[in-house]
């Protein structure tokens, strides 16, 4: 399925020509690591990374680093490899919450843009499973077997002017997001992984989410493997924290 990622990118348009006319070298240069060697490489794959986990991963990871016109390269291979329109809009919408609406309405827009060409009709099937009255509680539960029992009462704790930060968390990012179909929670926390892994300047949340991978059940081999195919994107620092803050937390979990 990537070879036809490959195909897009030597069409990709810079101004009046492709990519192919004016940056052949570089082209042949970026297409034999990212789409040949990266994944082909046994130490970047896993078992539980298929073509449709690995497509979701670049899709979060280009979110992350800001990279909208290679999402729009990436959006027709996810598709062909598996990964649905209802998949597709739950990683924007996810996204919000760890990168802000400001840098996410690009590529929701985007998104339609594409599934509008492909005939698909919008709005998709509603995902969600809570009400205003119910996603506080929801969201403290996800919370809990996410991140273990040290969660519960987290949204009221705290310093008093920054406590509704923590009721934030607990109602929007928990309780409005991650409650919501079309994913799972192992899909729903490597995502994130991923956001934050390319966005950079998240090192603590990082780890945070790296440890909470690693309780719902995407293991540290499997992490590793998702930052690797995503490093063509994000660039060897991003990846290198990244990895790093998969090791602190794997520590801390055998600690």
């Amino acid at each position: 399925m990537f070879d036809e990622l490959k195909t897009r990118m030597n069409r990709f348009w810079n101004s009046d020509k492709t990519l192919q006319e004016t940056d052949p070298e570089f082209v042949e240069l970026f297409s034999r690591f990212a789409y040949d060697e990266v994944l082909n490489e046994p130490g970047a794959n896993h078992p539980d990374l298929d073509d449709a986990t690995r497509a979701m991963a670049i899709l979060a990871t280009l979110i992350g680093c800001q990279g909208i016109d290679d999402y729009e390269l990436m959006l027709p291979v996810a598709f062909e490899s598996g990964v649905s329109g209802v998949q597709t809009k739950e990683i924007v919408y996810q996204a919000v919450a760890y990168l802000g609406f400001g840098r996410v309405l690009p590529f929701l827009k985007k998104t339609n843009e594409v599934l509008g060409a492909m005939n698909v009709a919008l709005p998709l099937p509603a995902q969600g499973t809570v009400t205003p009255e119910t996603r506080a509680e929801a969201g403290e539960k996800a919370q809990i077997s996410i991140f273990g029992e040290h969660m519960r009462g987290f949204a009221q704790s705290g310093p008093e002017e920054t406590r509704h930060i923590n009721k934030w968390l607990a109602d929007n990012c928990f309780g409005d997001y991650y409650t919501r179909g079309g994913l799972t929670v192992r899909q729903r926390e490597m995502i994130t992984l991923c956001f934050l892994a390319a966005q950079g300047g998240c090192e603590p949340q990082l780890t945070a989410h790296a440890g909470a991978n690693l309780k719902v059940g995407n293991e540290k081999r499997f992490l590793i493997a998702v930052v690797s195919q995503c490093m063509p994107y994000i660039g060897y620092p991003r990846t290198l924290n990244a990895i790093r803050c998969i090791n602190e937390a794997a520590k801390s979990a055998e600690e």
